[in-house]
């Protein structure tokens, strides 16, 4: 379980404000469940959900980065989720996933030009011996913006995703999983990415930017980190 509870490239778990925040948070917990599913809400509705916003180069998605930005889409709030509960000293991995949003709003569809969500984050927490599921995604403002209960984790029951909206419409599917990882496969993140949503990108012009920009249908473009 070692690798579980390591920082990494993208899991700074190691960094001061990392572990500030999970300080402050399980502050006066001692009990493993409690301090899971306290980091669970606090990274869910600490950082807005924002997927209009989706930058590919690599020290912009380090969990610290997102912290201080104080939004970010799904994968970076479940690379921050694992990174906090690392520096809680809790064994976390990430997951990613294909889903299918029956509720996205036209203005994110025609961006993406599918309903497919590719490579959706999600996390598992090692508790009691047993890997719990939870999607640290959609904040309360957010749900409660678009009609859709805040999705809750017990740290004994997986907690994927909605299923079905306030009025029982469907809301979300799972088609295909990728599987758990250590760290963010970066590489078949951006393949994935690059396969579904090729008409998003243009190619880099320096190979220090790993190869890959993403075009302007996002709020902002792919760019280097300002010194």
């Amino acid at each position: 379980m070692e690798k579980y509870l390591e920082a990494t490239r993208f899991i700074d778990s190691d960094h001061p404000d990392v572990i500030s925040f999970a300080e402050k948070t399980v502050k006066n917990i001692s009990e493993e469940r409690e301090k899971a599913v306290a980091i669970y809400e606090a990274v869910r509705d600490t950082i807005w959900y924002d997927p209009y916003r989706i930058d590919l180069y690599p020290d912009n998605i380090k969990a610290s980065i997102v912290l201080k930005r104080g939004s970010g889409y799904c994968v970076e709030k479940a690379i921050t989720l694992t990174a906090v509960g690392r520096a809680a000293g809790l064994p976390v991995r990430l997951g990613f996933a294909i889903v299918k949003n029956h509720l996205a709003s036209e203005r994110f569809l025609n961006v993406l030009k599918t309903d497919r969500f590719v490579f959706h984050g999600y996390n598992e927490f090692l508790l009691d011996n047993r890997w719990i599921k939870c999607t640290p995604a959609f904040n309360i403002g957010l749900c409660e913006k678009y009609g859709v209960d805040v999705l809750g984790f017990n740290g004994k029951d997986d907690s994927i995703f909605h299923q079905f909206d306030k009025d029982g419409s469907k809301y979300m599917e799972y088609l295909h999983d990728y599987g758990t990882f250590a760290d963010l496969p970066y590489d078949l993140f951006v393949s994935e990415l690059r396969k579904y949503y090729g008409h998003l990108f243009e190619e880099g012009e320096s190979s220090k930017h790993e190869g890959w920009y993403l075009k302007h249908p996002f709020s902002q473009p792919t760019t280097k980190p300002k010194d």
